[in-house]
């Protein structure tokens, strides 16, 4: 058995000051974060990406380089909504600007390294960035309709360390920046040609964005919130924060800030009923342990009727797929706007787990259902290409020496 693990803030506390730590534990959440920093937008001959960069930052430098704050609006419009790359497409930008902004900045993407397509139309790009890094990103098309959700990625590996996921196998070796997570979700535009954005109730091709590739968001908040503003900017790719989800495995703290600050659709990897198998299973719960995390739901500000919290339950062969695990699920998530995804287990080379059985997964489903929650079965996408659930690994961990110091960190915890 592991150490017992260190009090987390919200146990000192009691349900009426349940904020008055918080500020210091993300903070302590954001120096860890700090360590996995991503490089310099910078690139060798000293031009500048400008992908990535808030509208104050964009203005900032337009201002540093002579050029009116308006300039920031038309380079917006070109780079977010009709997709450019190029400042010599720029027509409502005369030459001579044209030539001095390309002298002096780019309009980047993530180099594809592979493009692969699933027998169901799953999608698969293998993204390499800058410094040699990379990690992956997956389209995933509805199955009736022309719209599909964007799996984004946020860090490159993992630390989580969950024992079901492939991904978690990973060691964590850096944070993705507000670029390298925007210029996924572009760069799959790219490959499907949906420039200009699409305005109003035009339909979207890839209409919605799901945080739940490779790494926990909410450890590199920063960075995913900058990146998220970007896109849901109107006068750009105009994503609507309903059209967004963000999947995490608990860490409270910043659940609150997500809540408030972006208001965005929330996902928790739940995928156990009882601390001492999520202790096992989800390792972060010896830190936020289920209590804590479902409090942070309740408290979740966008949670409405319309907008409901999705509660992610891998399903796990004699390990957690029990009619009492069914039961003690629906007690816990009693009173919350929510719905079960049940996850079937998509096995992967070293993995001792089995998917739960066909009749075992509805029977755990109809009680789930029969309590008065949505809970389907999600169908593995993308299996033949390893892009299903949990799958998604990269070989970038054998950068990692050469991207962290013999003396770097530890990842967070």
């Amino acid at each position: 058995m592991s150490a017992a693990p260190a009090t987390s803030p919200s146990r000192l506390r009691d349900g009426t000051a349940a904020s008055l730590l918080d500020d210091a534990e993300r903070t302590r959440i954001r120096a860890k974060s700090a360590q996995f920093a991503p490089p310099t937008a910078a690139l060798p001959d000293g031009r500048r990406d400008l992908v990535g960069l808030s509208r104050e930052e964009l203005t900032e430098i337009m201002v540093e380089i002579g050029e009116k704050p308006f300039r920031t609006k038309q380079l917006w419009h070109w780079i977010y909504h009709q997709g450019a790359t190029d400042f010599s497409r720029m027509s409502s930008i005369a030459r001579p600007l044209q030539e001095k902004l390309a002298e002096r900045f780019v309009i980047g993407r993530p180099g594809v390294v592979t493009e692969q397509t699933s027998q169901d139309s799953t999608r698969k790009f293998l993204f390499r960035f800058r410094d040699g890094q990379e990690a992956e990103t997956v389209y995933i098309p509805d199955r009736q309709e022309d719209r599909g959700a964007v799996c984004i990625s946020s860090q490159v590996g993992c630390t989580l360390s969950c024992t079901f996921c492939h991904t978690g196998t990973q060691a964590l070796v850096r944070n993705l920046g507000a670029a390298e997570i925007v210029g996924q979700f572009m760069a799959a535009r790219d490959s499907y040609g949906e420039w200009p954005s699409p305005k109003g109730d035009t339909p979207r091709l890839l209409s919605t964005i799901v945080l739940m590739g490779m790494g926990e968001p909410l450890y590199n908040y920063d960075n995913v919130a900058k990146a998220m503003r970007i896109i849901m900017d109107g006068e750009g790719i105009g994503l609507s924060r309903r059209r967004i989800t963000l999947s995490t495995s608990g860490v409270v703290p910043m659940m609150d800030q997500c809540g408030a600050e972006l208001g965005i659709n929330l996902a928790v990897s739940l995928h156990a009923v009882r601390d001492d198998l999520r202790d096992e299973i989800v390792p972060l719960n010896r830190k936020y342990p289920i209590k804590e995390v479902i409090a942070a739901c309740r408290r979740y500000p966008a949670a409405s009727n319309a907008r409901r919290i999705t509660f992610e339950y891998i399903m796990l062969r004699g390990i957690n797929d029990s009619e009492a695990d069914a039961r003690e699920l629906v007690r816990l998530i009693s009173g919350i706007p929510a719905k079960v995804n049940l996850i079937p287990f998509n096995p992967w080379p070293g993995s001792s787990y089995k998917p739960s059985t066909r009749e075992q997964l509805e029977k755990f489903a109809n009680i789930v259902m029969d309590a008065g929650f949505a809970s389907p079965i999600r169908m593995p996408r993308g299996r033949d290409i390893l892009a299903a659930c949990g799958q998604l690994r990269t070989e970038s961990q054998r950068l990692r020496r050469a991207a962290r110091p013999d003396d770097a960190p530890d990842p967070v915890e």
